[in-house]
């Protein structure tokens, strides 16, 4: 059996990688998304360091293919708030200036003060919930969660003025609405 081929059935079997059973596929955009989203969660101060953390994830690059990676991305070094240099990305959106990555404090708030202002009813089912917002507001609000890197969401899919939240507990569903609901009622 070819390595290649070995490496394929282990991601194929949910093996072989540290993403909790999830299939990371060996591809540029998976890798990039992988790279944007360590970066927004995390200080990086090195490509070591973020080649070690792509590993852990069962993604396996060499420091050229990372350094060609974060040229394609727009990744710059800045200071966080303690003064060391970490990597960046331009954030999505409108606003292209890198930003460091958010706080638990920093993302939770905007979490919060976005479900104050957009959420309109969360009703959930097992471990799912879906959440209304007012027309066109359902993606900033998907952003926020997302951002905030809940650990019990497992993903978020936002339409125009519906979101439907993927809990990680099979019985997840109240309790996360529970939460999103008491977020929102603490910012009126």
């Amino acid at each position: 059996m070819s390595e290649g081929y070995a490496h394929e059935q282990e991601l194929a079997n949910g093996d072989g990688n540290g993403y909790g059973g999830q299939a990371v596929p060996q591809t540029r955009t998976a890798r990039h998304r992988r790279i944007v989203d360590i970066l927004n969660r995390q200080p990086v101060r090195s490509q070591s360091q973020l080649a070690k953390l792509l590993a852990d994830d069962g993604l396996s690059v060499t420091q050229a293919t990372l350094s060609r990676d974060l040229d394609e991305l727009g990744a710059v070094k800045i200071r966080n708030t303690g003064g060391e240099l970490i990597y960046a990305v331009p954030s999505e959106g409108g606003d292209r200036r890198p930003k460091a990555p958010l706080g638990e404090s920093a993302s939770e708030a905007r979490m919060a003060r976005l479900a104050g202002e957009l959420l309109i009813s969360a009703e959930a089912s097992a471990n799912l919930v879906v959440l209304r917002t007012p027309p066109g507001a359902a993606q900033f609000l998907a952003s926020a969660i997302d951002q905030a890197g809940v650990h019990d969401i497992i993903g978020t899919i936002a339409g125009d003025d519906t979101l439907l939240l993927i809990s990680r507990a099979p019985d997840g569903g109240q309790a996360l609405a529970g939460h999103l609901l008491g977020l929102a009622q603490k910012e009126h």
